[in-house]
C-alpha cells in the first residue's frame, strides 16, 4: 500500500485550486509523516474509503465531527485544535451581559469493566462504550494527564459508604509511587477497587471499607495495582 504517495497526492491535486486550509493541509502532514493512508484513517472512523479524501479535496464534509476529530488526534498524539477544534479558553457573549468563558474539555473513556467491590468480576479487555467529559483546567489541577485516565463503575457493597454499587469513579493510571489510598487492583485474576495500605515484610494490606468484609494481607508481587482512584460519581 502506497500510503505516502496518496497522502501527498491528495495535497498535491489541489494545486491551482483554493489552498487548503490549516486542519486540511495538517491532517494531510500527519497522515505522510505516520506513512498512512487516508482510506485507512477513513476505515478508523468507520467511514468509507473516500471520506477523508473527499474532506480534504472537495472540502466535504466542511469540519470533521467532533468523534472522528477526537479520534484523529488520539491516533496521531496531536492536540485537536491542530484538526479544526475550536480554539480552548475562547470568550463568548452568551445573551445580554459579561463575556463568558468557555472552558476546555476532556472526553474520557468509560470501560464496561466493573471494578467489583464485592465478590469480584474477571477482568478482561474492552473497548469504550462512551465518555464522561471532565473540565481540563480541573484535571490540570489536580495534576492529571488524560489520556492516563478511564472511568468505570463500582460492583457490589464492600467498599461503602466510600463507595456504593452503581457509582463511577475516575482512575489514574499514570506510573506513581504507591501510597495508601484507594487504587483498582487485579488480584488473583479478578478486577478489585480496595483501599491499600503498606503491610510488614513488603506485603500490602488490601482493606474493605465495609466492616462486614475482612481485610487481607497480601505480598505485593500477587497484587497488580493497575490505578488510582481519584474521583467518584454517582446518584443521590
Amino acid at each position: 500500500m502506497n500510503s505516502r504517495f496518496e497522502t501527498q497526492k491528495a495535497g498535491e491535486s489541489l494545486a491551482g485550486e483554493s489552498p487548503m486550509d490549516p486542519a486540511r493541509s495538517r491532517l494531510v502532514a500527519l497522515a505522510a509523516e505516520r506513512g498512512v493512508s487516508l482510506a485507512a484513517l477513513s476505515g478508523l472512523l468507520g467511514r468509507n474509503a473516500a471520506y477523508l479524501q473527499q474532506f480534504v479535496r472537495k472540502g466535504s464534509p466542511r469540519k470533521l465531527e467532533e468523534n472522528d476529530r477526537r479520534t484523529l488526534a488520539e491516533f496521531f498524539g496531536v492536540d485537536e485544535a491542530e484538526l479544526g477544534a475550536p480554539p480552548r479558553d475562547t470568550v463568548v457573549t452568551v445573551g445580554v451581559g459579561a463575556p463568558v468563558r468557555n472552558a476546555d474539555w476532556a472526553d474520557i473513556p468509560r470501560l464496561p469493566l466493573g471494578a467489583s467491590a464485592g465478590p469480584g468480576s474477571l477482568a478482561q479487555d474492552a473497548a469504550p462504550t462512551d465518555r464522561l467529559r471532565f473540565s481540563g483546567r480541573w484535571l490540570r489541577q489536580q495534576g492529571l494527564e488524560p489520556s492516563m485516565l478511564s472511568v468505570i463503575e463500582v460492583e457490589g457493597d464492600s467498599m461503602e459508604p466510600t463507595l456504593r454499587d452503581g457509582d463511577e469513579i475516575l482512575v489514574d493510571r499514570s506510573p506513581r509511587p504507591l501510597r495508601s489510598g484507594l487504587h483498582v487492583i487485579r488480584l488473583d485474576d479478578v478486577l478489585l477497587v480496595k483501599r491499600l495500605e503498606s503491610g510488614p515484610a513488603g506485603t500490602l494490606l488490601v482493606i474493605s471499607d465495609n466492616p462486614a468484609y475482612p481485610r487481607m494481607e497480601r505480598a505485593r508481587a500477587d497484587v497488580a495495582v493497575l490505578g488510582r482512584v481519584v474521583w467518584k460519581g454517582g446518584r443521590i
